[in-house]
Order: structure tokens, then C-alpha cells, then sequence
């Protein structure tokens, strides 16, 4: 019986098939990174708001702590949205008549809210609380990054599952004093700066991290990893 196939058809079966493999990868490789561009997570995209309200004036300008307007913070899920008597407790004596203040004073005759456009909002299967990692040494500009550089407000971070288990895989890297947690400013430890616990100098961040993590009873990795930790 002679040959149907040419003996090429051999090696070009072979060649598709590892072909479609590394096509099939190639694909699955180009989702991922436009899963984590800006294109789908919106980072370093400013979002229009009822008033472009600047931290960088506010924090760096003015000198105001994170606290002052989010008041639910170090003790609630939440950090809470400041209601529109907070913006007035000075707008009512600074800059009473400028036009793009408007909307806060019309909100605060009215009694109706300010709609602001939420940057950092994580699904409703995810459960996040601020208040626990106010209280083991996270920074607030370590997840919403330089927030008193921002004349205009938008997400640092991904917020994805893979950007937080950076983080609870190895906390020791990211954990800072309390009473650093607000300061924009804070710099991890090094050699010309060192940070003091308790009376003790360190110059390295993995060991400064450790010692706050047993201070403030940090759970262990196998814990903060585990599923039902954010997905209750």
C-alpha cells in the first residue's frame, strides 16, 4: 500500500502540537498581565469626583492627620467618609465663597451627601478590615501609597489576591511602629536611619518586622493565608 502522507507530516504534527502549546500559553500569559494593567484595576487613574478634592493640599499642605476625616479607622472595617459638617468645620471660615466649594455647601444646606466615586473597592466576597491592620503595623500609604503627594485622588495598588498575600506571606517586610502607621513620611529602617522599639535601635527592616509582629500578636503565616481569613 503506498504512503498517504508525506514523512514532513510527521514533523509538522509535531510542530503544531508544541506550537498550540506555547500559543495557548502565550494567550493565557497575555491575560494575566491585562488582568493586572491599569486597563482592568484603574491604577494610577484619577476618577471624576462631585469636588477634585486634593490630599496633597490637605495632608502635605495643611498638615492634616489621616484621622481628622476618617474617623472610623483604628477601630471599625470601615474608615469611614467624612460628612460634609467635617469639610465645613473649616469652610465655613476659609474660602466661604469660592465656586468649587459649591457642591459642599450646597450638600450641607441640604442635608444631602456628597456621591463620591469609590477608588479602592474590593468585592463583596472579599471581607477587609481597616482597623485590624491600623492596629499590627501597617501604614496607610503602604496599600494607598504616597497620599499626600496626590492633587488628585487614585488607587496605588491593585488589590488583587496576589498583591495581599505579597503582604500576609511575609508581613515582617511592610510592619511599622503604631505610632508611624499615619505618618506619610516614615521611611523603613537602614543603616543611617534607624527606627527605635522600645529602646532598641534597628537598622533592618525583616527584623524590625519580626519583633513588631510578636509585640502586637500577629498571627502566623499558615492563619493570615488561610481562605477564610478575607473569604467569609
Amino acid at each position: 500500500m503506498s504512503q498517504i502522507f508525506h514523512r514532513s507530516a510527521n514533523t509538522i504534527a509535531r510542530v503544531s502540537i508544541f506550537g498550540a502549546v506555547f500559543f495557548v500559553a502565550g494567550l493565557l500569559g497575555l491575560f494575566a498581565q491585562v488582568n493586572r494593567s491599569p486597563w482592568v484595576t484603574d491604577v494610577h487613574v484619577a476618577r471624576e469626583q462631585p469636588i477634585q478634592f486634593s490630599h496633597e493640599r490637605h495632608v502635605a499642605g495643611n498638615g492634616i492627620d489621616c484621622r481628622y476625616c476618617h474617623t472610623s479607622v483604628e477601630d471599625a472595617a470601615f474608615a469611614g467618609v467624612p460628612p460634609t459638617k467635617t469639610c465645613m468645620n473649616c469652610h465655613s471660615q476659609i474660602w466661604t465663597n469660592a465656586a468649587l466649594l459649591e457642591p459642599v455647601r450646597e450638600s450641607y444646606r441640604s442635608g444631602h451627601s456628597l456621591v463620591w466615586s469609590k477608588l479602592n473597592d474590593l468585592p463583596d466576597y472579599v471581607y477587609f478590615n481597616h482597623s485590624i491592620h491600623i492596629n499590627k503595623g501597617v501604614g496607610c500609604n503602604t496599600c494607598h501609597g504616597p497620599v499626600d503627594k496626590m492633587p488628585l485622588m487614585y488607587a496605588a495598588n491593585t488589590l488583587q489576591m496576589e498583591w495581599c498575600l505579597d503582604c500576609h506571606r511575609a508581613p515582617e517586610k511592610f510592619l511599622r511602629p503604631r505610632d508611624e502607621v499615619f505618618n506619610m513620611e516614615y521611611k523603613q529602617p537602614s543603616g543611617d536611619k534607624p527606627v527605635a522599639v522600645d529602646g532598641k535601635n534597628y537598622t533592618d527592616q525583616e527584623a524590625l518586622g519580626a519583633v513588631l509582629a510578636a509585640k502586637y500578636h500577629l498571627r502566623n503565616v499558615t492563619d493570615i493565608t488561610s481562605c477564610s481569613t478575607c473569604h467569609r
